[in-house]
């Protein structure tokens, strides 16, 4: 049944017509719980709040696969005053960014020109770090080639490998002498066997081998989990390797286990909520239902208090 959900939540989050719909809807049914409001004012606030609880954030402006120029070079401003704002705030904050939103997928050298608008600007603002998110497998060699291409002229840019790829091990191989800030993540996309582990625990050894791996090459790994397994196979893996904490942080999703965050930072550990913001909440939001099933239960209290 918890695959057939996640199938389900998949699917609908590829859907264009229901996307279209959400915008119209704004924060309902649930979403505002894992999206902090639909403006930048918004998002800073809940930055902002979140600092002083002793968390490190980074935003997203949410959005992905747009197919028109005008809406790829919007996305990118957007995304500049983001940067603006954040320094202007002075909050603790970094920015991830999806390279469908900034024009991937209408041709190579608008996203890459946006792309350096955008490292541009974060170099103007305080040298701030940009993460760019990965998406689907059909855009990951795309994305790490512009990654070197970027890294050329840049050192605030990184990336994501995605645990449940077989090429990951790989990839991080590839990119260790770049000395790349990389986030790891066990993946949320629907991908073919071919390509990817459809077992959760071929999933969860390749996750803890990667870390593993970045971590004694020397490189800096944001660690993207909520599973306590994980956390607590990373706080022995560094404290039998004595890497030391300032080369890796953990990073969880705005409104899930905020408890967690906050207890993890009294620890002493660098911790990051990547807080998601913007009114193209849907697909985000279908992947977060898809990835924790659990979550449906409160979204359907949220409709019936409606």
């Amino acid at each position: 049944m918890e695959q057939l959900l996640r199938n389900f939540f998949l699917y609908l989050s590829k859907n264009m017509t229901l996307t279209a719909a959400a915008r119209k809807w704004g924060l309902r049914f649930g979403a505002s719980r894992f999206v902090a409001g639909e403006t930048i004012a918004e998002a800073i606030a809940t930055v902002r709040d979140l600092n002083r609880k002793g968390l490190l954030c980074t935003l997203d402006h949410l959005g992905e696969f747009v197919f028109r120029v005008e809406e790829a070079n919007e996305s990118a401003d957007y995304c500049i005053r983001t940067l603006e704002a954040i320094h202007q705030a002075g909050v603790n904050c970094n920015l991830s960014v999806k390279l469908t939103q900034l024009g991937l997928d209408i041709s190579r050298e608008l996203c890459v020109g946006n792309m350096r608008r955008i490292l541009d600007a974060a170099k103007r603002f305080g040298n701030n770090f940009v993460r760019i998110d990965m998406e689907d497998y059909a855009h990951n060699e795309t994305t790490l080639e512009i990654l070197e291409e970027l890294l050329r002229d840049y050192d605030n840019v990184g990336t994501v490998i995605q645990a449940y790829l077989y090429k990951s091990a790989a990839d991080i191989e590839r990119l260790k002498e770049k000395r790349v800030n990389l986030r790891l993540v066990k993946g949320a996309y629907k991908e073919s066997p071919e390509v990817a582990w459809p077992d959760k625990a071929d999933v969860d050894e390749n996750y803890k081998q990667l870390i593993r791996q970045h971590l004694l090459n020397g490189n800096y790994a944001a660690i993207a989990t909520h599973d306590d397994n994980i956390i607590n196979y990373v706080k022995q893996l560094v404290e039998q390797e004595q890497i030391p904490r300032d080369q890796f942080e953990f990073q969880m999703l705005y409104g899930i286990r905020p408890q967690r965050q906050v207890e993890l930072a009294k620890e002493g550990y660098r911790m990051r909520v990547y807080v998601p913001f913007g009114n193209d909440w849907y697909g985000y939001f279908m992947r977060r239902l898809a990835e924790r099933p659990a979550n449906v239960a409160f979204v359907l209290k949220g409709l019936f208090k409606a």
